[in-house]
């Protein structure tokens, strides 16, 4: 049997070379005839090969082409045998030829002359689509790289696939990719291809159907589905489809409509079925992330005892063409609990230390996520059995929990614990930073060289170095190598720089009234030592982290403000000192633009010339979180026909103000744009010298051009935020704040100054109504400074009024969802309901009557232009003067508004 193969196979071999030699013979007529029978077939000869020519190439090399097949000149080789075997082998291996022959075209004594019979493969020489749009054709030429590859089955098809499953991530399930190709006459032995795309409808999530969740109810299970989301409906009383039973919907009729006794279950089904609010929730249907939801689903079963949970299965059908039904069958098995819970290998630190760290106790119930986190890093407390070790140095501690016995529904856990030898930091280096110098970046830096490891000091590095605002936070990363021999770790942090100097620019000419706008630039990153180093100037000197800001505001002739502020954060170069220098000038005019001869005449005018110094201090108790500053103000207030706006008897005088300004503050939020955890809280007053105490002559009864040459008065402030996490997520975020703001006197010799009072309404801006000499708090849901004491005599020669209120509260709660974390362009939505109000005097102070809002707003944060915000508001109560209630406003906020 082998014989006969073997003759075969010999067989087949000399009759296609036969064939091939007398193909050579007959498409190359001008080669010089070889006689066939010169070549002994039964028998193998060797022949040396003389010469290797390739034809039939279009684009490719031929020498290129002959050295792919193996074969070279001077070679010996047998024919038949595997030499020529084997090379038609190498060249179909490239996929580059289509058609590949190899020719014997002479044989003179012992030399033989080849000839590579090719047919090339055509290329791709460009990629079409249709039925897409720009946005889309962009993204999808990204995926579908094929310009200058070779036309091959296996590439369209990888193709056509990327194609249609990138429509069906975006929730086409049944899109549609036919591919075309067309000859490209501009190019040699090239194709077109055409992408024809019929994305057809969007396929959503119809109903997700819940079965075996005996002790957790459907709206918890759907809940952790974060992404596969029911489509937002709203049926009311409407004929149910032969998916629901006409019982549920005569029921749930009957229970609304005519309050038939029903069962709390029949209500709720038939609500659960018709009502889904989401309306801010992808419907659409990704397989990845449907996995990956189903593994989150168990995962809160685990959280909350049923450490035996699965999902026995599921299944994903069509209801309509358009819509899907997911159905889940769970198995939830038992509800666990802990019993007795030990340590095994701690050495250092005593069980019962070991327990109050671990916050789990005998008959809690068994919590997977909860053990995990308390192990090993909790990051809302922070205060986990880990850090307790890795704080001491104990970087190599690792803690194994293992279930030693299960005894009904109870729970035996043994805490497994490896120690590892005390580390020591050995080095501390920083990548990344081309624009901020070294020195800036190291000086935030808290675990340092020599000291023990200290993982605590660790994630305090890492929020100091996110709330620079220099690098990416999301992308502050620390390498560490430990090495277990030497007990030491070299620590380095790698970050990327971003943009963080700011430009405001506004404006237009408003005809006669001039010039409307702003120019603003902040250089967050400025430095005064590389002025003269052009090579730093990025397009201005940067790098050392002082901040110069500089500002021109005008509003025509009725308003222009001009100031610029530098200041040094770490003054000395040792500590923390923060030294600040800002001078501010600002005009206030009232103009009449129709005076005779259409020429802007000026009524009068209110101008604030002022400097202020300061210096502040990071300080290490009660925390290190602490700063504490003080600054100087001394500041002009210049009127000339225009105090009476301000309450005051007199239209034209001076009043001058020197006040010492004190802030304790306490900030631990962790990003500086979008903060998901921590606070913000701060305490500022402001105290003048008590001029009436020296001069005794001044009283009530003394002129207000004397009265209030100096203004007296101290002024307190308290601002505090607080970010939380919420649904278990880092992108829902709840904001609570609280303000507060009281003007006092020292005593009634003089009383309430007109000055320095609260301005309260709309979006805590003033593009229409400038205000000097005020603090503006914006209240959402209001018109601009409504909500302030005399507004509505504000300028009548005949009111006793003052301008202002000299006591407020505000308070806020907003529900965050962060849009997009890129530096670049952070965006972020929210909801709020705020209150607040503004009294005149303490006699009227109540905290209780507060003006109600609540509405909706986005943010978007760009380095370039700050924070920049819009809010849509509905005010619940009526302003002052007003008999119904505000209504709906829309704000837009420039920068963050603390108040």
């Amino acid at each position: 049997m082998k014989r006969s193969i073997i003759i075969l196979f010999l067989f087949l071999s000399v009759g296609s070379l036969q064939a091939q030699i007398r193909l050579g013979q007959s498409r190359y007529t001008s080669l010089k005839p070889v006689d066939i029978m010169e070549l002994n077939y039964s028998k193998p000869q060797k022949f040396r090969i003389a010469e290797i020519k390739a034809v039939g190439l279009a684009t490719l090399d031929e020498v290129a082409i002959i050295s792919l097949s193996g074969l070279k000149v001077d070679d010996v080789i047998s024919v038949p045998g595997d030499a020529i075997s084997y090379a038609l082998k190498k060249l179909w291996a490239q996929g580059i030829i289509g058609d590949v022959k190899i020719l014997v075209t002479k044989v003179e004594g012992d030399d033989i002359y080849l000839l590579l019979d090719l047919t090339e493969r055509p290329r791709f020489s460009r990629v079409e689509f249709s039925g897409v749009n720009k946005t889309q054709e962009g993204e999808l030429k990204d995926k579908v790289k094929i310009r200058g590859r070779v036309v091959r089955d296996d590439v369209l098809n990888t193709s056509q696939r990327n194609i249609r499953q990138y429509f069906v991530d975006k929730g086409f399930l049944n899109a549609e990719v036919k591919v075309s190709q067309e000859r490209d006459t501009t190019l040699p032995n090239s194709v077109k291809i055409k992408f024809d795309v019929d994305t057809k409808s969007k396929v959503k999530i119809n109903e997700i159907k819940i079965a075996g969740n005996d002790d957790i109810s459907d709206k918890k299970v759907k809940g952790k589905l974060k992404n596969t989301k029911e489509h937002a409906r709203l049926h009311i009383f409407r004929d149910l489809i032969s998916r629901f039973t006409n019982t549920d919907a005569k029921s749930a009729k009957e229970a609304i409509v005519y309050r038939n006794p029903v069962s709390d279950e029949e209500v709720k089904n038939y609500i659960n079925k018709n009502f889904k609010l989401n309306f801010f929730n992808a419907s659409k249907f990704v397989t990845k992330d449907f996995r990956e939801d189903k593994e989150k689903v168990i995962d809160f079963y685990n959280s909350r005892g049923f450490r035996d949970a699965v999902i026995l299965s599921d299944s994903v059908y069509s209801f309509t063409d358009n819509t899907i039904n997911i159905d889940l069958n769970i198995e939830e098995g038992n509800k666990y609990y802990y019993r007795n819970i030990t340590f095994t290998g701690n050495y250092i630190y005593e069980n019962p230390i070991l327990l109050s760290k671990l916050g789990i106790a005998k008959g809690d119930v068994y919590n997977k996520e909860k053990l995990d986190k308390r192990l090993n890093y909790d990051p809302q407390k922070g205060d986990d059995v880990s850090s307790l070790y890795q704080d001491d140095g104990y970087l190599f501690f690792s803690i194994d929990p293992v279930e030693v016995n299960v005894q009904g529904d109870s729970i035996d856990i043994e805490l497994r614990i490896f120690e590892g030898p005390q580390v020591t930091v050995n080095s501390v280096s920083i990548q990344g930073n081309e624009r901020t110098s070294d020195h800036v970046v190291m000086r935030e830096i808290r675990i340092l060289p020599g000291q023990k490891f200290n993982r605590s000091l660790l994630v305090r590095t890492i929020r100091e170095l996110s709330t620079l605002g220099y690098f990416d936070p999301e992308k502050i990363e620390p390498d560490m190598r430990p090495n277990f021999e030497d007990a030491t770790v070299d620590i380095t942090f790698i970050l990327e720089e971003r943009p963080n100097d700011q430009i405001e620019l506004s404006g237009g000419w408003g005809g006669f009234f001039g010039f409307v706008g702003t120019v603003g630039l902040t250089f967050n990153n400025f430095s005064i030592k590389n002025i003269r180093n052009f090579e730093k100037w990025r397009p201005l000197p940067v790098g050392d982290g002082q901040k110069l800001s500089l500002r021109v505001q005008a509003n025509g002739a009725a308003f222009q403000n001009y100031s610029v502020s530098l200041t040094e954060p770490w003054f000395g170069g040792k500590k923390p000192n923060a030294l600040s220098f800002s001078f501010n000038h600002s005009v206030q005019r009232q103009v009449d633009y129709f005076s005779q001869g259409n020429q802007a005449r000026e009524l009068g005018f209110f101008k604030i010339t002022g400097a202020t110094v300061g210096l502040s201090k990071r300080v290490t108790w009660p925390d290190d979180y602490f700063m504490f500053s003080n600054a100087l103000a001394f500041q002009i207030y210049d009127f000339n026909e225009f105090g009476r706006q301000f309450g005051l008897s007199y239209g034209t005088g001076k009043s001058n103000s020197l006040a010492l300004n004190t802030t304790i503050a306490r900030n631990n939020v962790d990003n500086p744009i979008y903060p998901r955890m921590g606070s913000n809280i701060n305490l500022t007053t402001s105290f003048t010298p008590p001029y009436s105490s020296l001069n005794k002559n001044i009283n009530r009864e003394s002129p207000d051009q004397e009265r209030f040459k100096w203004l007296e008065y101290h002024k307190w402030m308290f601002d505090a935020t607080f970010y939380t996490p919420v649904f278990g997520s880092s992108k829902w975020v709840v904001s609570a704040r609280t303000h507060m703001g009281f003007l006092g006197s020292y005593g009634d010799r003089i009383g309430m100054i007109p000055l320095e009072r609260f301005v309260m309404g709309g979006d805590g801006m003033t593009f229409n109504n400038f205000a000097l000499g005020q603090e503006i708090v914006g209240l959402r849901g209001y018109e601009n400074q409504v909500l302030t004491p005399g507004a509505l005599t504000r300028g009548d020669p005949n009111s006793t009024d003052g301008y202002g209120g000299i006591v407020y509260n505000k308070h806020v709660m907003e529900l965050r969802f962060l849009v997009s974390p890129n530096p670049s362009a952070t965006i972020f939505l929210l909801g709020f309901a705020e209150a607040g109000n503004n009294w005149g005097s303490y006699a009227e102070y109540n905290p209780y009557n507060l003006k109600k809002s609540a509405g909706v707003g986005a943010r978007i944060f760009m380095p370039a232009f700050g924070l920049l915000g819009i809010d849509w508001g509905y005010g619940f109560d009526p302003a002052p003067g007003q008999s119904t209630p505000s209504g709906a406003q829309f704000h837009f906020t420039i920068g963050q508004q603390f108040r």
